[in-house]
This record gives C-alpha cells, structure tokens and sequence, in this order.
C-alpha cells in the first residue's frame, strides 16, 4: 500500500525585505527536505519557533507550492494531479491549525464552520448534514445546545475541539496538527492531545503531529 503523505527534496524561499533602502533577500525556510507517513502512524515534527515547520505543514497541505521538489498523496504528486484527484486529496488531508481563534471564520455560527468541509465536498445535506454536525460536536466533547453561537464566545480549548471537528467533518485519512496545543493553557493541552489520540484511533487516522515541545512529541509519536 502506498504511503498517504511523502515529501522528495522540498526547498521553500521566500523573498523578505532587508533593510530601511528597500533591498531584499533570500530566506529559505524548508531545505531539501524528504519525509514520509505510515498508514496509521504518528510521525512528530519537532523544531524550535521559526524554523519552518508550520511553512512545510503548509506545503504538505498544498496551501502553498514548494520552490522546489514535490509532495506525493498515494504515490502521486501534487502538482501532477488531475483535478478529480486534488479534490480527493483535499477531502482526504485535514488540519488542526495553531491559532484556534484566527482559524475560525468569526462572522460564521459553528454549526456552519464544522458543516463547511461537508457542504463544499457534497457529502451530506439537510437532516444528514445536521446529524453529522451533532453527532461531531459530541465526538469533540462539545454540547450540542452550543450550535448557534459564534467562536467569540467559546474558551481556547473550546475553540481548537471546534477546529478538530470542522477537520474530522470530511472524514479524511491524514490529519496535520500543527501546534495545535502551543496556544492553549497548560491545563488544557493534555485535554487536547488525549482527544486527538482518541480520534486518530476510532478514525484510523495517520497523524503528523507538529511541536516544539520534545517532551509532547515523544509523548504522542510512533516515529
């Protein structure tokens, strides 16, 4: 079986300014870099803030391209795909991002935010739509009586378990956390990642699980 997420060679510049004059240059933030997911497992990531792994969480995502090399879905890479194919992908890889409240849409009701992969991916509509809507809330620890309102009125913890349902809404096969606990209270990340390990079992999820706390990485990875 091939493996569901492998990067060959990745490279990633970005042109940033260097001075009062206007003079720019060169940062290279991801370098010739080749990594791969198991089926089933959970690979950590571990770096120091600023070293580039939310950059190549991005990539893996295919929110933005490489400047160079390729990441392979199943043996098939990215930017080879048809447009049949890249939409499997972006039903099948998910993510948890780091910042639970500037990744929900403020102005959206969360029964709308955690419906939107559903809705756009033409997976379930009506009665369908709102059961699996309930029934995602209950999986994340969240009340259902919660479903009108809006993220401003929900805690961090509860924000990033909105994040994961909205990311388990598709039903996908690899999820990437990235820091998903960095901006939580201490005593909220153990909460968060017990639930993410829960639900990588019962969803038979690969998981890359992307941190700068060792001690959290080694807690959670097969590799």
């Amino acid at each position: 079986m091939t493996r569901p997420i492998e990067t060959r060679g990745i490279y990633r510049h970005f042109s940033v300014n260097s001075g009062a004059f206007g003079s720019r240059r060169q940062l290279t933030a991801v370098a010739d870099l080749s990594i791969y997911l198991e089926n089933g497992e959970t690979l950590g990531i571990a770096g120091e803030t600023g070293c580039g792994k939310s950059t190549l969480a991005r990539i893996m995502m295919g929110l933005i391209p490489p400047s160079s090399g390729e990441v392979l879905f199943h043996g098939t890479s990215l930017n080879k795909m048809t447009r049949g194919e890249m939409a499997d992908f972006r039903r099948s890889v998910q993510m948890v991002f780091q910042d639970p409240f500037s990744s929900l849409n403020p102005r959206m009701r969360i029964s709308d935010i955690i419906g939107e992969p559903l809705v756009v991916h033409r997976l379930a509509s009506g009665n369908a739509l709102s059961e699996r809507v309930s029934d995602l809330m209950n999986q994340v620890g969240l009340a259902t009586d919660l479903i009108h309102r809006y993220p401003h009125e929900f805690s961090g913890g509860q924000r990033q378990r909105i994040g994961i349902a909205r990311a388990l809404a598709a039903r996908p096969k690899v999820l990437i956390a990235d820091e998903p606990v960095s901006a939580l209270d201490l005593s909220i990340q153990a909460q968060i990642i017990n639930l993410l390990m829960e639900l990588k079992q019962s969803y038979g999820l690969a998981l890359i699980f992307i941190a700068h706390d060792l001690s959290v990485v080694r807690h959670v990875s097969d590799r």
